[in-house]
């Protein structure tokens, strides 16, 4: 998943083409300080984008937005609209991803129907403001060997500062799924590395 990020030297449709081009097939929206009508008009640029590269798109939060726009889905942090409610709004068919930095927060959603966990931060990332413990691998190894020995098959991605050379570290402590921003939008050539993350994972 590729989190979009404000950036100095791209705009958000320009890090989503580019994340596409490089292979990615799932897209969350962020913009945390943006207004409805400003958050508007990015989706309104990028969800051609993701239909014509067959990606999935979700809303971080708005899920209001995310139903009027008609995109796949909602990632909801911890201080976002609750899940169950967002599901009965939205309908059995939409993604809903939320947001976990613990095994508890993990264990809570049982009887919860979510999709996916955005497990983290994996280590310090500045695209958040307030930023809970870090994990390291040691910390997504003991997470995810709890929640499966209590019988939780949710999908687990891992999130916060994750570069490429992370993944295999990543893949083999258990998570189902990388999200990355700032190490996409970063790097020399974003098309490039997001490839690369993309191969990594297939292989």
């Amino acid at each position: 998943m590729f989190i979009t990020h404000p950036s100095s030297r791209w705009t958000i449709t320009e890090e989503v083409q580019m994340a596409l081009e490089g292979g990615c097939r799932w897209i969350q929206l962020r913009l945390k300080d943006a207004s409805d009508e400003e958050f508007r008009a990015v989706a309104a640029d990028i969800i051609p984008l993701c239909k014509e590269a067959n990606a999935f798109l979700v809303f971080d939060d708005r899920v209001e937005l995310a139903m009027e726009m008609g995109v796949h889905g909602v990632h909801l942090g911890k201080d976002d609209m609750p899940p169950r409610e967002a599901r009965e709004l939205m309908g059995a068919e939409a993604i809903i991803g939320v947001t976990a930095n613990t095994a508890e927060d993990i264990l809570a959603l049982r009887g919860l129907d979510v999709d996916y966990v955005g497990l983290g931060p994996f280590r310090y990332t500045s695209t958040k403001s307030r930023l809970s413990p870090l994990l390291g691998v040691e910390g997504y190894t003991a997470i995810l060997s709890r929640i499966r020995a209590e019988g939780i098959e949710l999908p687990v991605a891992a999130i916060g500062g994750i570069t490429v050379e992370d993944i295999p570290l990543l893949i083999s402590a258990g998570v189902n799924g990388i999200a990355m921003s700032g190490a996409i939008i970063n790097a020399p050539d974003p098309v490039g590395y997001t490839a690369e993350v993309v191969d990594i994972l297939q292989k």
